[in-house]
């Protein structure tokens, strides 16, 4: 992978954060590559290769939307982390398949697999929380049963 590659990839992610005003989820992500180099290793270094060998060629071929890429590997991340399903949470609070093209706005969780236990993994979160996103981000990823806003 080129710096050439890498550069132009950030580029068009940064220019799609701007045209969208969304969250820049590279943070949260480098949390989850954190935990995943110290529990699973062999995972951890898959998902350098996804991010080297076809997260950034694809963003900077422009052949798919930085932000549906951004969250694709978001996904892996999360599935690495725990089996499960990921899920969109709309303004109401309501849960619904995850969907590329429809997310935007939406609290973006991975939900750990029935009777596994363990909290949510955070896959991306909208420029502003609705009180029931907010509600469920704190339930469901924090931990926390009351509200902190």
């Amino acid at each position: 992978m080129s710096q050439d590659l890498t550069a132009a990839a950030d580029q068009l992610l940064t220019e799609a954060l701007e045209a969208s005003g969304a969250r820049d989820p590279r943070d949260y992500y480098r949390e989850r590559l954190k935990e995943l180099k110290d529990i699973a290793p062999e995972k951890y270094d898959e998902a350098i290769e996804y991010y080297r060998d076809r997260l950034v060629p694809l963003v900077a071929s422009g052949e798919t939307e930085p932000l549906i890429a951004w969250t694709e590997y978001g996904i892996f991340l999360a599935e690495s982390l725990m089996q499960g399903k990921t899920v969109s949470i709309d303004q109401d609070g309501l849960a619904h398949p995850y969907k590329p093209a429809a997310s935007s706005g939406k609290l973006i969780l991975h939900l750990p697999q029935s009777g596994a236990g363990g909290r949510a993994v955070l896959v991306g979160l909208p420029n502003e929380l609705s009180p029931a996103q907010k509600a469920t981000y704190d339930v469901l990823v924090s931990g926390r049963h009351r509200s902190s806003g």
